[in-house]
């Protein structure tokens, strides 16, 4: 299970570097003579300070996922069941809780979103707001709950 999980987060880690290497949001390299290394993020909490559960048990299924939210526009109340974390490539992403706790997030920045807490992002700018997200999930398992209960 170790080597398991050691190869998923291998896995997001590279995605995620490439990412950071190639996205609008990050200045071009040009001449560049040497390979460079620029840490993002480290954390087992996420952006509220929540410990991050333990990684669940059974074969990994890695999703990567690239959101546009247009101006003004937002996402319904949901939870995720599944870690999951991002970087804003474009744009001004807010994160609201459904406790009133907020984050933003801009062009540049990681991001390592709630796991089981409600939640909603919004985009509060004129300009679209672009964000890959890398999700450590299991096959057939939702990324994302909704609760359209709770309404806008």
């Amino acid at each position: 299970m170790k080597i398991v999980q050691t190869m998923a987060v291998a896995a997001f880690a590279a995605a995620l570097a490439g990412c950071a290497s190639t996205g609008p949001a990050f200045r071009e390299h040009k001449g560049a003579t040497e390979v460079s290394v620029t840490e993002l993020a480290r954390t087992s909490q996420s952006w509220d300070g929540v410990e991050l559960p333990d990684y669940p048990a059974g074969r990994p299924e890695l999703v990567i996922r690239r959101y546009v939210f247009p101006g003004g526009s937002r996402l319904g109340w949901h939870h995720h069941p599944v870690m999951n974390y991002g970087i804003v490539q474009q744009g001004e992403l807010t994160i609201v809780g459904l406790d009133g706790k907020e984050k933003t997030v801009r062009a540049g920045e990681a991001v390592v979103e709630m796991v089981g807490t409600i939640h909603h992002g919004e985009n509060r700018g004129d300009k679209a707001v672009v964000l890959d997200m890398f999700y450590i999930s299991r096959k057939d398992e939702p990324l994302a709950v909704q609760h359209p209960e709770i309404g806008q």
